[in-house]
């Protein structure tokens, strides 16, 4: 695991590298033929990137972005409507039927459909009417990492070549410097302040926790924690908060402080300067590319937490590299 997170700036060097015709070909599909609904299928990690990406549409282009429920197509048999749509797939495997049914399914029915995947021949891949490689390489941890990065830069970039935007394919292009010196950021505090806890909030991601680290770790947005989950904070209880650059940022150092003043054992994620920032961000070129860069510097902690946890990272319990669900 550790060595294929130190491997992901290399990978998105390889990715950025390639594919600039399918890149652009694609940006001038969605921009002359604008979809009508665009939708994103996905399971696990792969299914945060996709989130990622939806986020970035809808904020950039103001188009909305939905998550299929595989179960529509794969148990109910939904005739779901594909005139206009765009499908959006993520998979490092490109195995699982829940993927490659539903693509198949919507490009029989005459809309776009794109892959993002590691095995460009992959059943995924060959469903697909674009195909977008990751090449990550090969991939032999079952927590994924250098094949997550890059599923996050590969949506960063069709945004890119859709908006047609100089500014961020130059920001894209600078990401694997800016990942170098992530990975190489100490956040030693969380393996510290985290290596006996059972349970743990994480304003943001919290799967890898679960997979590698064996915590009972729960995501929220930083609204939803001041709701109902705030009422679980006691003295010491552990809470991961990251707060990039961007307009949520001060919201997300108030909470923390908030959370602080309530006695939690608070690990602000933040960039050099935001006070109270326990775990170092690198800024990117561009901040919408800097949850890339947190995530960067995230994987070599959780690795050593779940050493520290006497855990092996590398053979998670219950756990398969490739998930075939239906």
């Amino acid at each position: 695991m550790l060595d294929e997170a130190r491997e992901a700036p290399r990978a998105v060097g390889r990715l950025l590298a390639a594919d600039d015709e399918i890149y652009a070909s694609l940006g001038a599909d969605l921009r002359e033929h604008p979809p009508q609904s665009l939708l994103t299928i996905a399971r696990g990690s792969s299914d945060h990137a996709a989130h990622y990406m939806g986020y970035l549409i809808m904020a950039r282009l103001g188009r909305l972005v939905t998550s299929l429920p595989m179960s529509l197509i794969m148990l109910y048999q939904s005739r779901l409507q594909c005139a206009g749509l765009v499908s959006l797939a993520f998979s490092q495997s490109g195995q699982s039927p829940d993927l490659v049914e539903p693509t198949r399914f919507f490009r029989d029915g005459g809309a776009r459909t794109v892959a993002f995947v590691n095995d460009a021949a992959s059943p995924l891949a060959q469903a697909a009417q674009w195909v977008l490689p990751l090449h990550a390489g090969v991939e032999t941890s079952v927590a994924a990492t250098k094949s997550y990065i890059a599923q996050l830069v590969a949506g960063a970039r069709v945004i890119a070549a859709w908006q047609d935007d100089a500014a961020l394919h130059a920001a894209l292009h600078g990401l694997p410097a800016a990942l170098l010196e992530a990975v190489r950021q100490n956040w030693q505090s969380a393996v510290d302040a985290l290596v006996h806890a059972d349970r743990l909030f994480v304003i943001g991601a919290a799967l890898k926790f679960k997979e590698v680290c064996g915590i009972q770790a729960e995501a929220f947005s930083g609204a939803e924690v001041m709701h109902g989950p705030m009422a679980l904070v006691d003295q010491g209880y552990p809470l991961l908060v990251f707060a990039p650059r961007g307009p949520a940022q001060a919201g997300l150092v108030e909470i923390a402080d908030d959370m602080r003043r309530r006695g939690a054992r608070v690990l602000l994620a933040a960039p050099s300067g935001v006070p109270g920032s326990e775990l170092p961000i690198v800024a990117s070129g561009a901040e919408d590319l800097d949850p890339i860069t947190a995530i960067q510097s995230f994987y070599p902690m959780v690795e050593a937490l779940a050493r520290a946890r006497n855990l092996d990272p590398d053979r998670p319990r219950h756990l398969a590299k490739v998930t075939r669900t239906r």
